[in-house]
């Protein structure tokens, strides 16, 4: 017989990764084995709170028991079939995540990533099918410091260095204007814009919330320019900050929103274009497709997510912790925090450098059993899972006030 591998632990591990995975990550040093809510434990069995979420894959927790049924019994049934052909999962989904965002259409695919650049065909195609922009000249708007993923394209229109160094030549017809500013963006729309596409708060740039009335004025801005307003809510959608969409707080119904992360539930990836009919309706057969674009398991487990949101209890549970979580952070204000920014349950907080770096305060944390992620410099950025409850967030700033107290 031949004896059963011996397990290996957590520095092993890591040390196994190096000559054998791409270095496109640099992760913290904890190896994650098991999972359950808003707590994982590593190899070696020790308990950390979750305060990352998978950059909001994880809304609904590590494991929901609903969420873990539906993939379940779907397994059970059918996995995959192209878009070759019809399923019976498809429609139900379409149906009710449309509800659930307030449009009419939905293009299903399965990453972020994916859905952005999705977005941006769609964009251009509705520029020169409706808008009558010529061919080949359709431009889109975006802002500096934007984060949509790491396609070649996405880069390209990228402001963080990191990102693009190495990867071009890039795609032309994107222009880049300052975040938070009206005035930049009105000047830089014109008769040949497609779209202007934001993310209605920043979050790789360190959760960064724009002024009341900004996203107001990019709605009537593109209404009056006649181009489309086009929002990624891949992080800050699906009830992380309090609504359904984060552009709920400013009452604003974009053309097309972006989604993804939460809505695999943290099960498979997941993610999907949703717009009014007049902007999805110009793709015909054969200009776009996924083969694996929402298949069966995803299709299940997206509906699950769905019918989770529809009852508003998470979205509640952001808006109330959140008030939780920037009392907690305000506390810490002169104490080793220099600032923060906050909503619903997503913080992105600005730690003294004197303190450390951003990655630094993440180690010590985790040695402290609470895991977060660093972001540029000295900035970390909190996003626990929606069921989090609020002895266990307040058990966690009262980690981050250790450390940077201690």
């Amino acid at each position: 017989m031949t004896a059963p591998a011996r397990a290996r632990g957590s520095q092993e591990l890591i040390r196994a990764e190096e000559p054998v995975l791409a270095h496109n990550y640099h992760p913290l040093p904890v190896v994650v084995a098991r999972a359950e809510g808003a707590w994982v434990e590593d190899i070696e069995g020790r308990r950390y709170l979750d305060m990352l979420a998978g950059y909001s894959a994880l809304n609904f927790g590590h494991r929901h028991p609903a969420l873990v049924d539906a993939a379940h019994r779907q397994l059970d049934r059918l996995t995959l079939t192209s878009r070759a052909f019809h399923h019976d999962r498809l429609a139900g989904f379409a149906e009710r995540l449309a509800a659930l965002t307030g449009t009419d259409m939905v293009l299903p695919m399965n990453t972020g990533a994916e859905a952005v650049e999705s977005g941006i065909k769609v964009a251009r195609k509705w520029a020169y099918d409706v808008k009558g922009v010529p061919a080949d000249r359709a431009t889109i708007v975006v802002t500096a410091d934007n984060f949509h993923g790491r396609t070649t394209t996405i880069v390209g229109f990228s402001t963080d260095e990191t990102a693009r160094a190495g990867f071009g030549p890039f795609t032309p017809g994107f222009r880049v204007v300052p975040y938070n500013d009206l005035a930049a963006l009105e000047e830089a729309v014109d008769e040949t814009t497609a779209a202007v596409l934001i993310e209605p708060i920043q979050g790789e740039a360190g959760v960064l919330i724009p002024d009341d009335g900004y996203l107001a004025g990019v709605r009537e801005l593109t209404r009056r320019a006649g181009c489309l307003f086009v929002a990624d809510e891949i992080q800050s959608g699906l009830g992380r900050t309090g609504h359904t969409l984060a552009v709920e707080h400013e009452s604003v119904v974009p053309d097309v929103v972006l989604l993804g992360k939460a809505l695999g539930g943290g099960i498979v990836p997941v993610s999907a274009v949703v717009g009014s009919r007049e902007v999805l309706g110009v793709l015909r057969p054969g200009e776009h497709g996924s083969t694996f674009g929402g298949n069966p398991l995803a299709a299940a487990v997206g509906t699950a997510v769905v019918e989770l949101l529809e009852t508003g209890e998470f979205q509640r549970r952001a808006a109330e912790l959140g008030g939780v979580l920037r009392e907690g952070l305000a506390a810490l204000v002169g104490r080793g925090v220099v600032g923060f920014r906050a909503r619903g349950l997503w913080a992105g907080v600005d730690v003294d450098p004197a303190l450390g770096s951003g990655r630094e305060i993440s180690e010590r944390l985790m040695r402290e059993g609470v895991l977060v992620k660093d972001t540029h410099g000295s900035t970390i950025r909190l996003a626990p899972p929606l069921t989090v409850t609020g002895e266990e967030l307040r058990g966690a700033l009262g980690t981050l006030e250790k450390v940077l107290t201690s």
